[in-house]
């Protein structure tokens, strides 16, 4: 049985026969592109043009000032004195915390009582005072541009994680003390993780206990089939378990900066599984892992062959009903594209449109914006304009480096000093499991999205068409994350400014941008606020909306379920699995084929 693909396909234009004596001469275009190419390598893909260039401005705007140049040492003097103090009090041997009368320049990983001791109190004080001074230096400089303050801040911050004194054996006092008592085993067991680990990334596996979480057995198993497929995606719809569903089903939307089991995970924390038990239709999309042939595939054709063809074939399996359509991360976004073409044609397809954690105005994007300037985009274009696709490795680097101490230096020392590992969870397993990105999307996300902010200003365009999230009207439900630094609550939360819906639903969790969204429906951790504006309200300003909604326990997933239930029109006996008269055949069972590309 053959695919049933979609009718618009990319196309590539062929360059002139060189003939077969005489290779065709490089232009100076492709040569710049290979040189900047290999520098980008040489990088690990991060530009140090723009950090370069954030430093001059920050020395020059110094080197201007001779008052700001008196406040830095001047600081910097009060700080040495305060250093020298403490440390003549130290050598007495008397124990002293170095947090001691320390205020915000307090860092709690030096709280334990083993830093209390000398020299690593005068070690961990020193440090503080150091780091509380280099972290003011960026802004003690009035007159610098805020975006290069910060590229500055950054550098400094990824500095300091570097050098703090808990990095270090011969520096940390809980390390030696725990080497001591275990007579140096855990020094044994942390080279082992780190062969282990290094054999691991050189064969290309997954990280250790991986294989505990296979897609298809241990995660992504709710039962279902794959519907259709195309070349970008495969449309999955999941088997009902009760006797009756909603009569409206659900789209999900995920990211394809991700595979899409996120939302299918272990069946505790499975949203697809939690939804299908309540009574509704789930269909997911499961996007392709892109390879080098598919980097001209730009965001039209991930809105036609993603959520456009997706809704063609719920329509044909269930006629004439809307769909209440969800969309996650970068696929949220991409639904409110999607979701504002349909409004453009007066096309009443959605019942209902919900965002979670999914950024439609990109003008506050968060830690992320570090990476966002035109010198880094440029790098990035040219990588893969040369490969094609953006590898997933330089991605989860990125990421990494917003959240050093967690992601970087915390695993360092725990796999290869204490020798520890941490369990892998179903969670870990996932984020371990990368994708590409093609070449034409991904430069036409940063650059139209991230960078020039046309989907908030009306510009963005759909087949060179632009389309506005002002005509957006269906009911509207937003979720944003406490701690998110993918996708930052404040920006989220400016989706309700955008659009015209007289039916908003804002919800705020705790957790990040995976945990908080992956919560499952039932979590003794977790809290949310929630609230619903109506039509006659004027939207509140983030900071005042936060301090006006009380947190409540639980989980957000029964808040959203029961919003979905509240907007549905009754319950009808479940559909049929695909629609063979109208090519939706069942192709085989999910996961499908694209999730483990």
């Amino acid at each position: 049985m053959s695919d049933r693909t979609s009718k618009r396909t990319a196309t590539t234009k062929a360059s002139p026969a060189a003939g077969p004596d005489r290779p065709p001469a490089p232009t100076p275009e492709a040569i710049d592109h290979a040189f900047r190419a290999a520098i980008g390598k040489l990088r690990g893909g991060l530009s140090t043009t723009a950090l370069a260039s954030a430093w001059t401005a920050w020395a020059h705007q110094l080197s201007a000032s001779s008052a700001q140049q008196a406040a830095i040492t001047t600081e910097g003097l009060r700080r040495s004195a305060e250093f020298m103090d403490f440390c003549a009090r130290a050598a007495s041997g008397t124990p002293l915390s170095p947090t001691e009368d320390a205020g915000s320049d307090a860092d709690t990983r030096f709280a334990a009582d083993a830093w209390s001791q000398y020299p690593f109190n005068v070690w961990a004080r020193g440090f503080q005072h150091s780091a509380a001074w280099l972290k003011a230096l960026p802004r003690t400089v009035a007159a610098l541009d805020p975006k290069k303050a910060d590229l500055v801040a950054f550098t400094i911050s990824q500095w300091l994680e570097a050098l703090s004194p808990t990095n270090f054996l011969l520096t940390n006092p809980e390390l030696l003390e725990l080497t001591r008592r275990e007579g140096g085993e855990n020094l044994r067991r942390g080279a082992q993780c780190l062969i282990e680990d290094i054999a691991r990334v050189t064969a290309k596996q997954g990280p250790v206990g991986a294989e505990q979480f296979a897609v298809g057995t241990a995660v992504a198993t709710t039962p279902g089939k794959v519907i259709y497929r195309n070349q970008l995606m495969e449309l999955l719809q999941y088997v009902p378990t009760t006797a009756q569903v909603y009569t409206e089903p659900i789209l999900i939307v995920p990211a394809w900066i991700m595979k899409y089991y996120i939302l299918d995970l272990s069946a505790r924390n499975s949203l697809v599984k939690y939804l299908v038990d309540q009574g509704h239709t789930v269909f997911m999309i499961s996007w392709k892992n892109p390879e080098p042939a598919d980097r001209d595939h730009g965001m039209d054709d991930y809105l036609d062959l993603g959520p456009l063809a997706a809704l063609d074939a719920i329509n044909a399996i269930s006629p004439g009903r809307q769909v209440h359509a969800a969309g996650y991360c970068i696929g949220g976004t991409l639904l409110a594209i999607t979701a504002a073409a349909l409004a453009a044609r007066n096309a009443q397809r959605l019942a209902s449109i919900s965002l979670f954690a999914a950024q439609t105005d990109f003008s506050e994007p968060g830690a992320l914006s570090l990476f966002i300037n035109p010198d880094q985009l440029a790098m990035l274009k040219t990588q893969m304009l040369e490969t094609g696709v953006l590898d997933a490795t330089q991605m989860s680097g990125a990421f990494q480096m917003l959240r050093p101490r967690e992601l970087v230096w915390q695993p360092i020392i725990q796999n290869y000093v204490q020798g520890q590992r941490e369990p892998l969870t179903d969670l870990m397993a996932w984020n371990a499991d990368g994708t590409r990105m093609p070449y034409k999307m991904h430069t036409e996300y940063l650059y139209r999205l991230y960078l020039d902010n046309e989907l908030a200003t009306g510009r963005f365009p759909v087949h060179g068409v632009p389309v506005s999230l002002e005509r957006l009207t269906a009911p509207l439900f937003v979720v944003g994350t406490e701690t998110d630094h993918v996708a930052p609550w404040k920006s989220v939360y400016k989706a309700g400014a955008l659009t015209r819906s007289q039916d908003y639903t804002f919800l705020l969790t705790s957790g990040g941008h995976n945990a908080g969204i992956v919560s499952g429906p039932v979590n003794a951790k977790r809290t949310h606020r929630v609230s619903a504006a109506t039509p006659t309200e004027a939207p509140l300003s983030a900071d005042a909306w936060i301090v006006s909604v009380l947190p409540q326990p639980g989980s957000w997933w029964p808040v959203w379920q029961a919003w979905l239930q509240r907007r549905s029109s009754g319950q009808v006996d479940p559909p049929t699995l695909g629609a063979p008269k109208d090519g939706y055949s069942v192709l085989g069972d999910a996961p499908g084929n694209y999730v483990h590309g």
